[in-house]
């Protein structure tokens, strides 16, 4: 048995796989959100422990087994939000800078200014945006009162160090932060030096699939075996290991990821060059990818923010029961726009609404925003290799709503295929795990993948083109829109 420790930005998932990568115990908690201003996102990351130490022991109940009785534990998590701890006390001292988090845009623009985006290119494969680790642990030094020997890491970092009392990162991990050179495999002191970071203080980069300690949490000592950051994960868990297969993962925000293989091409526009994983002693894997920074967030929007549904489930039914969108898009540009735009100063707007607009209205044009996002993502990506993608599989929470994967299909035109087990993040941790602990090898968790079902397009092209012009008009209206 494998128990994955997929946390999450809204909420932490545990799993317990068997040996033949089957889900057989599941618990799940969401966690607070905080927005202390416009643009600002927080989370706690003690409490991001505890509700993940409780999810674990409720997803072992869930399966029937205890500590002992497994394996290995992999970790996957949101990527880029930065914790900062005392490490003689274990606590936080600061509460977690979100990946969404904006507030270092202006610093980002300074370092755009000051000549540096060939650099962090060059050395990360990734844009200047505050998206990233490296400005949020800046903005922390200058900003934040932290104690003497004050230690940084990502929420892979912060779970490690509560599970085993080690100070890493894993590759794919670091490669987020800003700091790390994808080729060296290593903190780049130029990059420090830059932001003021002691790499002193950053974590220690190792593989995304190796024995990093064990913990007796769960009862015995049970090996932490698999890192790797969520999309990195989802990539794995969707036997994406080969150049050139692509997957996209639909949760708060959506990842398009390409396996490049053992090449970090050169950055491509809009796009970014980052590690999928390591395996050992062997050397990096690389992937093409481009990130969607909000998708599901606008469902939880309409359920949290506007309150015009209970449920995210609702919005299958909302959607299927309008014709057609009636001309309204909504562009969820809530937290700025990631690829292939990359705007932190887009903001959120709907248009096309008159009278006769319902909340059907508000709940399609949110699905329709997911799969508009993601044809603009997957169509950066085809430019950049040169090569139509056949198909896409896809995983993550919204695969469920059967109106949006059949609306994926139909505006991109090619198959979108479902796996047997969508929550393909905490597998590729589960798989990560188990091939440091010699339960599997990479060709055999390759044979476990199975499909559950396939959506084929069936928009005739004039439509599909049509929908996609009128997006792209809405999307105009959003950029920049904090600036003006």
């Amino acid at each position: 048995m494998i128990l994955a420790i997929d946390q999450g930005t809204t909420g932490t998932t545990c799993i317990v796989f068997d040996e033949e990568g089957r889900p057989q115990g599941r618990a799940y908690s969401e966690f607070e959100q905080h927005f202390p201003r416009p643009g600002w996102v927080e989370h706690d990351a003690g409490e991001i422990w505890e509700v993940t130490r409780k999810v674990a022991v409720g997803a072992l109940a869930d399966a029937g087994v205890q500590g002992p009785d497994l394996r290995g534990i992999g970790i996957t998590n949101q990527r880029e939000t930065v914790v900062a701890w005392d490490p003689s006390t274990g606590d936080p001292v600061h509460r977690a800078l979100v990946w969404q988090d904006r507030r270092t845009a202006a610093r980002c623009d300074e370092l755009r200014e000051q000549g540096n985006e060939g650099l962090v290119r060059e050395r990360t494969g990734l844009v200047i945006d505050p998206y990233f680790s490296g400005t949020k642990i800046e903005w922390l030094i200058r900003n934040a009162d932290l104690p003497e020997g004050t230690v940084f890491g990502t929420i892979d970092s912060w779970l490690a160090f509560k599970l085993t009392g080690r100070h890493l990162i894993d590759f794919s991990n670091a490669s987020r932060t800003m700091l790390f050179d994808i080729r060296k495999l290593a903190w780049d002191g130029e990059l420090c030096d830059l932001l003021g970071v002691d790499a002193g203080s950053l974590p220690e980069p190792v593989p995304s699939a190796q024995i990093y300690g064990t913990t007796s949490e769960f009862g015995g000592e049970v090996p932490v075996a698999g890192i790797a950051g969520d999309q990195q994960a989802a990539l794995f868990g969707q036997a994406c290991q080969r150049p050139g297969e692509t997957k996209n993962t639909y949760g708060t925000g959506s990842f398009v990821l390409l396996n490049t293989g053992t090449a970090a091409t050169e950055p491509q526009e809009g796009l970014l060059t980052t590690v999928a994983w390591g395996i050992g002693d062997s050397e990096a894997d690389y992937a093409l990818e481009a990130a969607v920074f909000v998708t599901g967030a606008a469902v939880q929007w309409l359920r949290d923010g506007l309150r015009i549904i209970t449920r995210a489930a609702e919005t299958e039914d909302l959607a299927a029961s309008l014709d057609s969108n009636d001309d309204v898009y909504f562009v969820p540009a809530l937290t700025g726009l990631g690829s292939p735009h990359w705007d932190p100063y887009a903001r959120g707007t709907i248009v096309g609404l008159t009278r006769g607009a319902t909340r059907a209205h508000f709940a399609r044009a949110a699905l329709e925003s997911i799969a508009y996002q993601t044809v603009d993502a997957l169509q950066a990506q085809e430019a950049a290799s040169g090569e139509r993608v056949p198909s896409l599989k896809a995983d993550g929470g919204a695969v469920a709503n059967s109106w949006l994967m059949q609306f994926q299909a139909d505006v991109l035109g090619v198959p979108v295929i479902v796996p047997e087990v969508a929550e393909t993040t905490a597998l590729g941790a589960a798989y990560l795990a188990g091939i440091a602990t010699d339960l599997w090898t990479v060709d055999q968790v390759r044979e476990m993948w199975r499909e559950a079902a396939r959506y084929e397009p069936r928009m005739e092209g004039g439509k599909r083109e049509e929908l996609l012009g009128r997006w792209h008009e809405a999307l105009s209206r959003s950029r920049g829109w904090s600036q003006a």
